[in-house]
């Protein structure tokens, strides 16, 4: 007899029509949205990546649909993405029933679809904007540090290896000039090469060089002792020294042995408080209504040098770019002002100074460089005390990204002699001088204009609530933290599901969701 306290049910009762899976899948889930988004692409492109022959393959615009549902999720894990679906209602319905393996799945994400997820999130982001979910004229940026899949006691540092380099070099040379000596041979091993000159071929040519002498002369035990030195440890040496010199480049200064694309940066989620260093990648994204526009992925750790290539790639996806754009003081540098005036785009954005300005202290200060009189006539400048500074010299400094940023330097001799010495030089100097930079200051009063402005003052109460809560929404929400796979190119792609993931779940939020 069933007991009338409870529903009854018989967990092995068959059933007379096997169930619809459509009819469990709920009218306003995530996994319809999906489906009903990817449907609305023209996957052409994708299924051209399937040449045909052999074994019939999965279909690509299923495995789209289950990895983009499973990134908006917050599944990651190919094995729990394999395992979803054979059990989970809304993997059974995407797939069509249809069971995947891990291996699969993990070819598809991120070998298969490569040539062409960039047009397929293009795609979807022109989709949003058509139907009013996001616009592409407006444009917060904003970036932050992701650890990288790569052994944390595995970094290498440049300052390092230039040390080693240049040690092993002076040895080089000082033992073959000592061995040039001994034999008494007008003709040097190293020629005329200086030891910072010194490369791993320069010793190759020493070695044949000494080969020659060693014919002439076989039982020289010092030639021979260093031509062994040579094959087994100057050229292997010298050899990794200069790929490690490859790797690092112009912007880096260490790189992961587990992973030799990411850099070593301070974390903002550092729990330990220590300040400890994790390879890591340097993740910049623009939004519009908490939708990710565009993305790009960078190993130099400072975001000032990130914004050009940024945008470069944000013209690369949509043949277009924004017409204005907000970001912090970290991308407030004479080069980003130049290129955004150059691409006709308005700079809401930050100098380094700009909330210093702000304060009433910096603001009474007499002695900011603003409170100094120029002098046309006399091409100098009068401080507050009525002492003259006068042109010195011209000051080039160029940038890790090869800008060259110009300042007329002014000093003031009279500063030994003032009262006022203390408030108006920086500790431990002797004079004043002041650094003129026009051009950066005339980019910094545009800038200052229009931060100040309605708009600006509108936009900057938004750009916390745009970039950040993307990425608050990757980190906390979704649990995204750390990268799983290695190498510019596929931590870039690993990072685009991710995106294309968080649109999703974004757009399904907007639709009632």
């Amino acid at each position: 007899m069933p007991d009338k306290r409870f529903i009854a049910y018989s967990q092995h009762q068959d059933m007379l029509l096997p169930p619809n899976l459509d009819e469990m899948v709920p009218a306003d889930s995530m996994a319809r949205i999906v489906s009903d988004v990817i449907d609305a692409l023209d996957t052409s492109a994708l299924l051209e990546l399937y040449p045909g022959g052999g074994r019939s393959a999965y279909h690509p615009v299923m495995l789209l649909k289950v990895i983009t549902f499973a990134y908006a999720s917050g599944i990651y894990s190919s094995r729990k993405i394999a395992a979803a679906s054979r059990e989970s209602v809304y993997f059974l319905w995407l797939s069509a029933q249809t069971p995947l393996d891990h291996n699969t799945i993990n070819r598809f994400r991120s070998e298969r679809i490569a040539p062409i997820f960039e047009e397929i999130f293009s795609e979807v982001v022109l989709l949003l904007a058509q139907n009013g979910h996001l616009d592409l004229d407006s444009y917060f940026l904003d970036g932050t540090k992701i650890e990288a899949n790569a052994n944390k006691y595995s970094f290498t540092w440049k300052k390092s290896t230039e040390r080693y380099r240049t040690r092993l070099r002076e040895q080089i040379s000082d033992h073959l000039e000592e061995i040039d000596r001994l034999n008494e041979e007008e003709d040097s091993l190293l020629g005329d090469k200086e030891p910072e000159d010194i490369s791993s071929d320069d010793i190759l040519e020493a070695a044949r060089r000494i080969n020659e002498r060693l014919k002439k002369n076989p039982k020289d035990k010092e030639l021979k002792k260093t031509y062994k030195k040579i094959n087994d440890n100057w050229i292997p040496r010298l050899k990794k020294y200069e790929q490690q010199s490859e790797i690092y480049g112009k912007d880096r200064n260490s790189y992961s042995k587990t992973d030799t694309d990411a850099t070593f940066m301070r974390m903002k989620d550092d729990h330990m408080r220590n300040g400890q260093l994790k390879a890591g990648y340097n993740v910049q994204i623009g939004t519009s209504n908490q939708f990710i526009l565009s993305y790009s992925l960078h190993n130099n750790r400072s975001d000032m040098g990130t914004l050009i290539n940024h945008l470069d790639n944000f013209k690369n996806r949509f043949s277009t770019l924004p017409k204005q754009i907000c970001a912090d003081a970290g991308y407030g540098s004479e080069e980003n002002y130049q290129y955004l005036e150059s691409q006709d785009i308005k700079a809401f954005v930050k100098y380094p100074l700009f909330h210093k300005e702000q304060k009433k202290k910096f603001k009474t200060n007499p002695y900011r460089q603003e409170k100094f009189t120029h002098n046309k006539d006399r091409d100098s400048y009068t401080c507050p005390e009525g002492k003259e500074l006068f042109f010195s010299h011209e000051d080039m400094r160029k940038t890790s990204t090869g800008h060259q940023a110009k300042s007329r330097v002014y000093i003031c001799s009279d500063c030994p002699y003032c009262d006022k010495r203390k408030l108006c030089v920086q500790r431990g100097g002797l004079r004043r001088s002041l650094y003129i930079n026009n051009e950066r200051l005339r980019h910094q009063n545009k800038a200052r204009d229009l931060l100040l402005s309605e708009e600006g003052m509108k936009l900057r109460s938004q750009r916390p609530t745009e970039a950040e809560s993307a990425f608050g929404n990757i980190k906390q929400n979704m649990g995204f933290r750390r990268f799983s796979l290695r190498g510019m190119q596929k931590v870039s792609l690993e990072w685009g599901w991710i995106s294309l993931g968080h649109n999703m779940r974004k757009f399904h939020l907007a639709m009632g969701g």
